[in-house]
């Protein structure tokens, strides 16, 4: 029996995240115990976002039925052989026991959307190494990477301006009608790139009789836009993180301000080039009273873009530099985080005999972070 002691694929990025247009170049490497008998060797190097979802809906005759909803897009395929059949050199290729490494390398396409894992829906991009056995399981190995699309807050026309919205709701106590509770919320600025801190200013008013909680949200919203069976779309709300402020008592009114979010590693607004997932980001104030009653929310929209705006990165260097001269500003290096979500198990769609499938299934996206003083 052939024995596969490895097989993976090894890219030469090692932090493996690419912008569209890069090279993707890197080797194939598989170790066998015993000398195999195969068709060939193949890379398929794919991008491409899914996304799925399931709704319980009332059939009418009470019985609840669940209806599946999904969409795709593919962004490009290509097919790379390093070895055997597809160089020509027919069907029946035998490889000697040992190590063996063959290189290969192919460029992105030039628009592509970030790369994104989420809880109905990805933006995906791999390689996958597939070895063609006769009258046997072909074995396969995977190897994601991350495409990082470029957003400019300089380009983004409201991304300096400040952002301020204000609300207020009347609540009911018992039978009686209690005075409002109202919040003003503002931001100097709207366009933000992880690393950064979003510094922000509030003010509530409680003229009703409940003890209010008081505490400000970063929120991601992500929107999945299904094709199939029809148009349909899911909305979900993850917390990214949240400032829990005093809490409001009756009467009692408040000015918070000196508090700050800092952006952590985060897909770029609005996912760009993907017409079936769709991100945005908000903060908000949230007024919550005691007792049964909804939320007060008000929220502003932010963007989070992956190159900072030129009035950041000007006041970043003259916090660093003693040189006092007009110097052009230059955008600080980033790193490349992983994503604050977390790794995805990829394993269940990759639709292979789980013994036939190596490589790395667990993945998470990385993106840019600016380490700002």
């Amino acid at each position: 029996m052939v024995k596969l002691k490895s097989f993976n694929i090894d890219l030469d990025n090692k932090t493996g995240v690419y912008m569209p247009g890069q090279t993707v170049s890197g080797k194939t490497i598989l170790e066998l115990e015993t000398e195999m008998e195969l068709r060939e060797i193949r890379l398929e190097c794919d991008g491409k976002a899914h996304v799925a979802w399931s709704e319980h809906i009332d059939g009418g005759d009470g019985i609840d039925k669940t209806k599946h909803y999904s969409g795709n897009e593919e962004y490009f395929d290509t097919t790379i052989p390093v070895f055997g059949k597809g160089l020509g050199s027919g069907d029946e290729n035998r490889l000697p026991a040992g190590k063996h490494v063959f290189p290969f390398s192919f460029v992105l396409p030039p628009e592509l959307p970030s790369s994104f894992e989420g809880e109905h829906g990805y933006v995906r991009y791999k390689v996958e190494g597939i070895i063609d056995r006769p009258w046997a399981f072909d074995e396969h190995t995977v190897q994601p990477f991350t495409v990082l699309a470029t957003l400019d807050l300089n380009l983004e026309p409201s991304a300096a301006n400040g952002g301020e919205a204000q609300n207020s709701e009347n609540i009911c106590c018992l039978c009686c009608k209690s005075g409002p509770i109202l919040g003003t919320f503002k931001l100097n600025r709207v366009g933000y790139v992880p690393g950064e801190s979003i510094y922000f200013e509030a003010s509530a008013q409680n003229s009703s009789r409940r003890v209010c909680n008081v505490f400000a949200d970063l929120e991601m919203v992500t929107k999945y836009y299904a094709i199939r069976p029809k148009k349909r779309i899911y909305t979900e709300t993850k917390l990214i993180n949240r400032i829990q402020h005093q809490d409001l008592a009756p009467g009692q009114s408040d000015v918070w301000s000196g508090d700050r979010f800092v952006i952590p590693p985060l897909a770029p607004s609005y996912l760009g080039g993907c017409s079936i997932i769709d991100i945005k980001y908000s903060i908000k104030l949230v007024i919550k009273p005691h007792g049964p009653s909804s939320k007060l929310h008000i929220p502003i929209e932010v963007i989070i873009g992956s190159i900072p705006l030129q009035s950041v990165i000007q006041q970043y260097q003259k916090t660093i530099s003693t040189d006092q001269k007009s110097t052009p500003p230059i955008i600080p290096t980033p790193i490349f985080s992983e994503s604050v979500w977390g790794p995805t198990n990829i394993k269940k769609d990759e639709k292979r005999e789980e013994e036939h499938i190596y490589g790395q299934l667990e993945f998470t996206p990385c993106y840019s972070f600016y380490k700002f003083s």
